[in-house]
């Protein structure tokens, strides 16, 4: 691959265009989870947006497992790509913890009655660190090349 002049390319254009996707709409629904746009229904909005984030992975996950095979020896080396990978299972973490705890009570603290309130703090904060974990991920993908 790192011998065409096309080919690593393509492959990063894919690799950003799926982060783009996936920090997109995993944005959109943090930000409602910590309390903007209170007048959008959660569950609504998360039926929206997670085939999305889900579908990023398909152009994410092979490309970036293409782009280590073309530089292993340099990035196995790198402290950053540990960095990156901790935060991505700290980020799937959260998101599962959430989907299995605070998801499943949408119903009642997203009613129409309860919206005014805001999620409730788990929500939140599940919200608030997705936010800060992808962030912090793009951001170590970003130093990768430079390290």
């Amino acid at each position: 691959m790192r011998d065409s002049w096309w080919l690593y390319p393509a492959v990063l254009f894919a690799h950003i265009l799926g982060i783009a996707l996936l920090f997109g709409s995993i944005a959109v629904l943090d930000l409602r989870l910590i309390g903007i746009w209170k007048k959008a229904p959660v569950k609504a909005l998360a039926a929206q947006v997670l085939p999305w984030s889900a579908g990023s992975f398909l152009l994410i996950l092979p490309s970036g497992l293409a782009m280590f095979a073309a530089n292993a020896t340099e990035l196995i080396a790198s402290p950053v790509l540990a960095v990156k990978m901790g935060l991505i299972m700290a980020a799937g973490v959260n998101a599962a913890i959430f989907h299995a705890v605070t998801l499943p009570s949408v119903s009642v603290w997203d009613s129409p009655e309860m919206r005014a309130l805001g999620p409730p703090p788990s929500a939140r904060l599940a919200g608030a660190l997705s936010l800060a974990l992808w962030t912090s991920v793009i951001a170590c993908g970003l130093t990768l090349a430079y390290f």
